[in-house]
């Protein structure tokens, strides 16, 4: 017999309904990176700066490799939500739009070994901790 479901608790939705304002912010961080660069690399006025950096942060957006790996705000986000998780904790897996629970079967560094509780998952799937948002179940819950 399955348990119950479980609602999802409000810090969980909330992190998940917001999860793409971190991608904006990872964007806006491209921008003011790209128009330092242009401003230290360019003699030309503010106005031109600041457009030819929104074409530039535009064209690498559309480089999959770059896009994937420049996350400099969610990933602070996700390594500093995800700090104290390690085996036997459970936390909630969120993407955008929805969350998940999922057990921590192992940890390596900024890697972490996640399982789907729900799903009933015989083995478990490598995350980044820099790349996904892992938020604790509960401040020092562990599975025994």
């Amino acid at each position: 017999m399955r348990t119950p479901i479980r609602a999802t608790p409000y810090a969980v939705e909330r992190w998940a309904s917001r999860f793409r304002y971190l991608r904006w912010l990872d964007a806006l961080v491209a921008w003011l990176a790209a128009w330092a660069t242009l401003a230290a690399a360019l003699d030309v006025g503010p106005d031109a700066q600041a457009g030819l950096a929104a074409v530039a942060t535009g064209l690498l957006a559309l480089v999959p490799p770059i896009r994937v790996r420049w996350r400099p705000v969610s990933a602070w986000v996700g390594l500093a939500m995800s700090v104290r998780l390690g085996p036997g904790d459970r936390a909630w897996y969120v993407v955008p739009g929805r969350a998940e629970p999922v057990l921590v079967t192992a940890r390596r560094g900024f890697r972490l070994v996640v399982a789907g509780v729900d799903r009933g998952r015989a083995e478990g799937i490598e995350v980044r901790r820099t790349r996904v948002l892992l938020l604790p179940e509960r401040r020092g819950a562990r599975v025994e």
